[in-house]
């Protein structure tokens, strides 16, 4: 692509495509292309100008020959550009914005006198009716005092004002929409399934792992315990109890068996099912996040609640601030300066942009937030409840050692565990996969029906035998199955974590895993300590030796080894009974109860589906200082909100003042009104700091 460089310093370029027009389309794909060039950290492209600027680390070299091998019609530039940008979406409101200044402009310069008169009659019918639709719903809200004030304001022949005061309200709502639907437009980006590989029947009855994006539309495919269904379809064979809050709100499993219809992105918490898939990958999943995430109830947290209900009880405050002002003084003037200002816009504007633009920032800090109220528990937790193995530790151990008891042959323990192991995948069962994979272990399925049970292991049987696998409390307590040679039984290696396999009541093999503990753990833990997190607690269901080796290198106030997720979710019930704020981080099957019972349930990215379902914010895995990453942006949202309340309530109440005092007229008094509403409002869209 030839392209003219318009501007260069140390580490940025601004280039000129030669081209007389640009697309939005194009646009994108120039974006999405260099900012995939290695070095390059920002691309903002210009479809306008047909400009690009680029900022980056690299040889200068590198991005010339990037930019002269472009091309907007290559197939791998095109891939690379995501479903939806946000680019669409914000020139539609630029173009809204633009039109609506540039009309204002032409009615003031142009238009004569009369006529805006008129046109300033027929814009406030819609005003008026609003607030009559409110009175007679027996409500008084921010619609009718907007009602009022432009009625008055026409009735006493003051066109100006009201033009103005209806022209700053268009702006508003302009701004709120846009910021609002942007917002949630970058939240559900963030918010893909992450699925890359599922499982299929095949015609003969085989099970096959394959790519999610070569299923087509009829094959039929198999989910079993806490695995996300990963694309629409009808359930064919199977029971299964799903949580499908995410696509429908309701706030239990529901049970789905043959002839029901499952929705993608939807979690099965217990049973197993066989899908005739109906929606291959896309399949509209974009739009239902979407509109999951403007219903949602989830989105207002207690500060929006706030200033949403305070706005609201301020208005008859106003009106009657307004009739006796004018009975006091007698003073028309006066008493609209009153009617002019009011607390209830702002507050309205500002609070749920704040939280919109929170929300914004945390995902391109690769968190998910699924709504305001989370951000707002975690700015108030003062206790933090860490899961151990996938969380403080890396979510990919690895495995160390295959002990064998019987004569048994290690690669043909290792062969069976990876075979039952990788339907239910989890950090250690990925562990024991990957193992099998490197030691060019094929495991066919030669195994009955797996069934999980949650927090203990897999059961199945092989030639007709029953093989277990999990952890020591499944294995020895509860299904009381003996090694055959106690004495290398007693001594496995204590630094590592085990899964022990059965084999027929027998105990035929412990894989020892290495649990590699993240290097930044230590650290992220200290932040915490540092940003107000006062107690940090790790849980885990590895053994007292483990556990304690684990806190100890990481500095947690306390730890608790061996429990079940029933302990976990007890512990959060019981810090909640004595008033602390409990944030929950965890990754498994097993920590579901307790992310649900949390103030503020975290996943990790890489986790359990049915854990990403259930959490309220999602980090990523690349490394736990999004923690602290997190904690910073909600405080920061709480200050913010702080800030805006002192502000509306300070400088409103200050141009009420001066009406009164007759200092400023009433068109004054509306005019800078308004103008700090859009202040306020602009001011929540900026980066939180």
């Amino acid at each position: 692509m030839k392209c003219k460089i318009l501007h260069e310093s140390k580490g940025r370029i601004r280039v000129r495509f030669c081209m007389k027009r640009m697309t939005l389309k194009q646009a994108d794909i120039a974006e999405y292309s260099l900012y995939a060039v290695s070095g390059v950290k920002r691309v903002q492209v210009f479809d306008r100008t047909c400009d690009a600027v680029i900022a980056y680390s690299c040889p200068r070299a590198e991005i010339i020959s990037a930019l002269s091998h472009f091309s907007f019609t290559d197939e791998k530039n095109i891939s690379l550009v995501p479903e939806h940008t946000g680019r669409e979406l914000n020139r539609c409101y630029e173009d809204k914005l633009a039109g609506l200044v540039l009309k204002r402009i032409v009615n003031k310069v142009i238009v004569p006198k009369p006529i805006r008169q008129v046109i300033a009659v027929f814009k406030a019918a819609k005003y008026i009716w609003r607030g009559i639709k409110c009175l007679l719903k027996g409500k008084l809200e921010v619609a009718v005092l907007d009602a009022t004030a432009i009625g008055v304001s026409l009735l006493r022949g003051d066109f100006d004002t009201a033009g103005s005061v209806m022209f700053l309200l268009n702006v508003g709502d302009i701004l709120d929409e846009w910021t609002h639907r942007k917002s949630v437009d970058d939240l559900a980006r963030t918010m893909s399934l992450g699925i890359e590989q599922v499982w299929t029947k095949t015609t003969d009855g085989q099970e096959l792992l394959m790519p999610v994006n070569e299923i087509n539309k009829d094959d039929m495919i198999i989910v079993r315990t806490g695995s996300m269904i990963p694309l629409d379809g009808k359930v064919i064979f199977g029971d299964a109890m799903v949580n499908q809050a995410s696509m429908t709100g309701e706030s239990v499993p529901v049970h789905k068996s043959e002839g029901a219809y499952v929705y993608a992105g939807t979690v099965v918490e217990d049973g197993e099912c066989t899908i005739c898939v109906e929606n291959t990958a896309g399949g509209g999943r974009y739009d239902r996040i979407v509109k999951m995430i403007e219903e949602s109830e989830k989105m207002k947290s207690a500060a929006e609640d706030r200033a949403s209900h305070l706005a609201d009880k301020l208005v008859p405050w106003s009106l009657g601030g307004t009739l006796l002002t004018w009975l006091l003084t007698q003073n028309i003037t006066k008493a609209l300066s009153i009617l002019m200002v009011d607390f209830s816009c702002a507050l309205k504007l500002a609070m749920p942009i704040s939280v919109l633009s929170a929300m914004r920032d945390c995902s391109r800090a690769g968190i998910t937030v699924k709504g305001g109220r989370f951000m707002e528990a975690v700015a108030e937790a003062d206790t933090i409840v860490f899961d151990k193995t996938g969380t403080l530790t890396h979510s990919s151990p690895r495995v160390a050692e295959v002990i064998t008891f019987g004569g048994r042959d290690a690669d043909e323990m290792l062969r069976l565990a990876a075979c039952l192991e990788e339907h239910y995948p989890h950090s250690i069962a990925n562990a024991v996969v990957s193992e099998a994979e490197k030691k060019g272990l094929v495991h066919e399925e030669f195994h009955s029906k797996v069934e999980y049970v949650v927090a203990h292991g897999i059961s199945s049987t092989v030639d007709g035998e029953r093989v277990l696998i999990g952890s020591h409390h499944f294995i020895i307590e509860d299904e009381k199955c003996a090694p055959p040679d106690e004495r290398i039984f007693r001594h496995l290696p204590k630094e590592y974590s085990h899964l022990y396999l059965a084999i027929g009541g027998e105990v035929a093999a412990v894989i020892c895993i290495e649990d590699p503990l993240r290097a930044e753990a230590a650290d992220v833990i200290k932040k915490l300590h540092e940003s107000g997190i006062s107690r940090v607690v790790m849980m885990t269901g590895d053994n007292e030796r483990t556990a304690k080796a684990v806190a100890e290198k990481v500095g947690v106030d306390e730890y608790r080894a061996e429990v079940l997720p029933e302990d976990k979710a007890a512990f959060i019930r019981a810090e909640h009974e004595v008033g602390r704020k409990v944030i929950m981080i965890g990754d498994g099957v097993n920590d579901s109860p307790a992310l649900s019972e949390a103030d503020a349930g975290i996943a990790i990215s890489t986790g359990a589906a049915i854990a990403r379902e259930i959490a309220d914010i999602t980090i990523s895995a690349d490394n736990l200082y999004s923690l602290v990453e997190l904690k910073r942006l909600s405080s920061a949202l709480m200050e913010r909100i702080d800030w805006n309340y002192r502000t509306i309530i300070g400088f409103n109440g200050a141009l009420i003042v001066l009406g009164v005092l007759g200092v400023l007229p009433p068109a004054t008094s509306a005019l800078l009104h308004n103008a700090s509403t859009l202040a306020i409002g602009l001011r929540s869209t900026t980066e939180l700091k």
